[in-house]
């Protein structure tokens, strides 16, 4: 007996424990934002594009920050919430406070504690002068009723408390003030607001960011994030000017063109601080020194793009030469003409999942009219036993790579993606959030 209430008095105080550390407070709620001054507003939008905001709070074909984009992850789908300034379905009762608190500690304004799908692993570093910024700016934006879908997680992962225990294993708060100098300004960009660890590395058991393997290649809604640190595979060596004009464009003639989530995020950066950019590229460029030299990259460039005819001829060239080479031979225009595919990152990288999407699903023409690269998808062309023949060709015979060893599996996972996971072409989403939306 004895026994029984000493298990009953352990449940009882891990229960009490357990409500203690997951316990926040809500925060007053306001009546409405004061307009702020313009000036800041303009720069909150910049800073906005950099944390690509509206990418991942604006639904296909929905209104702009109403949220309900699906993000998926191993313990269900998680849906973005409303970030406009609605009193009764976004955030437009929220205080500077409470923005801040939710960046900086993963907060809601209730009091509830949010899922690390919204990134306040990175964005906790971001200084409070920089989220006041984006703040003015969301709360000049028109507000938009819009409820989005509740999330689909699995017991226990729907219970916010849990999150709490996450924190503390996981979670590192970041500073409120952080000193910044010109030259560091890049490096607080990419690990900070601009979240590029979030996709670019590897996560662990709890889906938390492994720091070991920081910006050393990644997954997200279906696509891979190549490395960005020493270990990138790019043929020819990145420079921080070339890489700028990427994040800009989303595009670069010697790299090829931004697919998957990078295509929102490339889509945003357009209208960023140019000189926060090119910052960013630098930051980045600095990280991956040590890959190549200008002297290799200059013979890769004019080695021959015939193949090396490692593998022997047969149906797997033949698919090559009739589905891939013409518009791959690095001479044709866009919207049609390709990288070559031997320059191609999704060919040399660590993963084949972007490869195999592309040949799968195409590239789809920017949403808004806008010209850029395009490509058909061979899904309904090609089986899979194709696929991955013409993806084990195309690696032996067009890289120096040792081939991959999940191109079966991979090829399976992408013909189940989700339509939500294929509609972000670069140009997807992109219009000036200085004055898309501002009431």
């Amino acid at each position: 007996m004895r026994a029984v209430i000493v298990i009953i008095l352990i449940a009882l105080a891990a229960v009490l424990a357990g409500a203690c550390v997951a316990y926040e407070p809500a925060l007053e709620p306001v009546r409405a934002a004061a307009p702020a001054d313009p000036q800041l507003v303009a720069r909150g939008s910049r800073l906005a594009a950099i944390g690509n905001c509206r990418g991942c709070h604006t639904a296909a074909d929905g209104p702009a920050l109403g949220g309900g984009v699906p993000l998926h992850s191993p313990f269900g789908t998680i849906y973005s919430t409303n970030i406009s300034p609605d009193p009764e379905t976004g955030i437009g009762r929220w205080s500077e406070a409470a923005f801040q608190r939710a960046m900086r500690e993963g907060v809601a304004r209730d009091g509830h504690h949010l899922y690390p799908a919204f990134p306040y692993e990175r964005f906790t570093r971001v200084t409070d002068e920089d989220n006041r910024a984006i703040y003015a700016w969301l709360m000049a934006q028109a507000p938009v009723k819009s409820r989005p879908p509740k999330n689909e997680l699995a017991f226990p992962f729907n219970l916010r408390a849990g999150i709490a225990f996450w924190k503390l294993a996981f979670f590192d708060e970041g500073p409120r003030d952080t000193p910044l100098t010109a030259e560091a300004r890049g490096n607080y960009l990419v690990d900070g607001l601009g979240h590029c660890g979030s996709c670019h590395s590897q996560r662990n058991w709890a889906q938390a960011e492994d720091l070991s393997r920081e910006l050393q290649g990644g997954d997200a809604e279906g696509w891979h994030a190549y490395a960005i640190e020493s270990s990138n595979r790019a043929p020819i060596p990145w420079t921080a000017p070339d890489l700028a004009f990427y994040l800009r464009n989303g595009f670069h003639p010697k790299h090829g063109i931004s697919r998957g989530t990078m295509g929102l995020v490339t889509d945003e950066l357009a209208f960023a601080d140019p000189a926060d950019v090119d910052a960013m590229a630098q930051a980045i460029v600095t990280r991956m020194r040590g890959h190549g030299s200008p002297e290799w990259a200059q013979a890769v460039e004019k080695a021959p793009q015939s193949p090396k005819g490692t593998l022997a001829p047969g149906e797997a060239e033949t698919n090559y030469r009739t589905t891939c080479a013409e518009c791959h031979n690095g001479t044709a225009p866009l919207p049609y003409g390709g990288l070559p595919l031997s320059m191609s990152t999704g060919l040399r990288g660590e993963s084949p999942r972007n490869l195999v999407n592309v040949i799968l699903h195409g590239i789809a023409p920017p949403g808004d009219g806008r010209p850029g690269p395009q490509m058909p998808g061979f899904a309904g062309a090609l089986s899979d036993a194709q696929v991955e023949a013409l993806v084990a060709w195309m690696r032996a015979n067009l890289t120096d790579q040792p081939p991959w060893q999940d191109v079966a599996p991979t090829i399976n996972a992408s013909r189940r993606m989700e339509p939500s996971m294929l509609r972000f072409p670069p140009g997807g989403t992109g219009s000036d959030p200085a004055a898309t939306g501002a009431r």
